[in-house]
């Protein structure tokens, strides 16, 4: 069966409680930060003993986010640990106290706990650097603070027993920037190896797609977001398009990961149903496309999730909706826990892709 995993923040399942009683819920599964200005502003001391005990709540928080995800069901045993682990980490400002060596023990030993907790129960484990990972970009200063960022989930992953060999972790990006794959080249071998070994890149929305992304594929694997090629290439990609093989291919034997996000529910206010195909074509007739960049909260419309269907037997699935371990759950319980077989979804005899190299 195919792992289906959710992303960073954990969302309690009984929403009737008061937004006070589910916050306090929610804050013992999900990571705390603290701003440059206010440790900027503190004493050397009182900034060191923040730091300390933010890194020891996110620590011990993703040690129970593990401890939930390995009493679900083997298929759901994939987890997207949060960026926000390590406050202001590769802030050179902040730098320095990570080098204190209370916090290298709390950090080593939490670290390892979390790495080994993740492979006894067999959790498959990722990040996803956010937006100002950018690689590619034209501005020196900008590499080098995308450099340290990386680097930083790099040491995250090394400090958790992974980043050894090819694929153990997945750590996401776009390719992003004006250089672009050609700025990627440029900075690979500046990485270090347990960064090599981890990067995937990821297509999306605007800029760089899935062609873009398999130009890497020689230097690291090609993680499919299928909505955003279908608002790049305004249409769904054929699943078995030589371009998805191509992709599959990019893991090198390796189950891929791919990303499942839908646009939001209220489309269905402006006439759109559930059970029917969301085409491009019809959704700018009444909205500009940068509201389709927009993700849903849960997995509201049918037809789009048998499409993804189609899918799993060859990649696990990373769920991108705002009701994170709620919507993941849900499609499990809908689509998996109960087996079916969906009708197909893409004109095999009209393949968008079939030319594709």
């Amino acid at each position: 069966m195919p792992r289906l995993g959710f992303a960073c923040q954990y969302r309690h399942p009984h929403r009737d409680q008061s937004i006070k009683a589910l916050e306090a819920i929610e804050r013992t599964f999900n990571p705390r930060t603290t701003t440059l200005r206010w440790l900027s502003g503190a004493s050397q001391d009182a900034a060191r003993a923040k730091l300390l005990e933010l890194v020891e709540h996110n620590l011990d928080a993703q040690l129970r986010m593990l401890a939930h995800v390995a009493e679900l069901p083997s298929p759901l045993h994939m987890l997207r640990l949060s960026s926000d682990l390590l406050p202001l980490y590769s802030h050179p400002q902040v730098a320095g106290l990570y080098q204190d060596a209370d916090m290298q023990q709390l950090m080593l030993k939490r670290f390892a706990a979390i790495g080994d907790f993740a492979r006894t129960q067999d959790i498959r484990l990722s990040f996803h650097p956010g937006q100002f990972c950018v690689l590619g970009s034209d501005r020196p200063e900008v590499v080098e603070n995308s450099l340290a960022e990386f680097e930083y989930h790099a040491d995250m992953i090394r400090m958790m027993g992974y980043g050894q060999r090819f694929q153990d972790f997945k750590c996401n990006i776009h390719i992003a920037g004006r250089l672009g794959g050609e700025g990627v080249r440029a900075v690979w071998p500046r990485l270090s190896s347990e960064a090599r070994n981890v990067i995937t890149f990821e297509n999306d929305e605007k800029t760089y797609g899935v062609d873009d992304c398999l130009a890497l594929a020689d230097l690291a694997p090609v993680v499919l977001d299928i909505h955003h090629c279908w608002i790049h290439e305004n249409d769904y990609i054929d699943p078995q398009s030589p371009r998805v093989a191509r992709i599959i291919d990019s893991w090198r034997g390796v189950r891929p990961t791919m990303h499942y996000s839908q646009p939001p529910e209220r489309l269905q206010d402006l006439g759109f149903q559930a059970n029917e195909k969301l085409t491009i074509a019809a959704l700018l007739e009444k909205m500009p496309k940068r509201d389709l960049y927009q993700h849903s909260e849960m997995m509201w419309n049918d037809w789009t999730n048998r499409y993804a269907l189609q899918f799993l037997d060859r990649f696990d699935m990373m769920f991108e909706a705002k009701h994170k371990n709620l919507a993941t759950q849900a499609f499990f319980e809908r689509y998996l826990q109960a087996p079916q077989t969906p009708r197909p979804l893409v004109d095999s005899s009209a393949r968008p892709d079939a030319g594709a190299a």
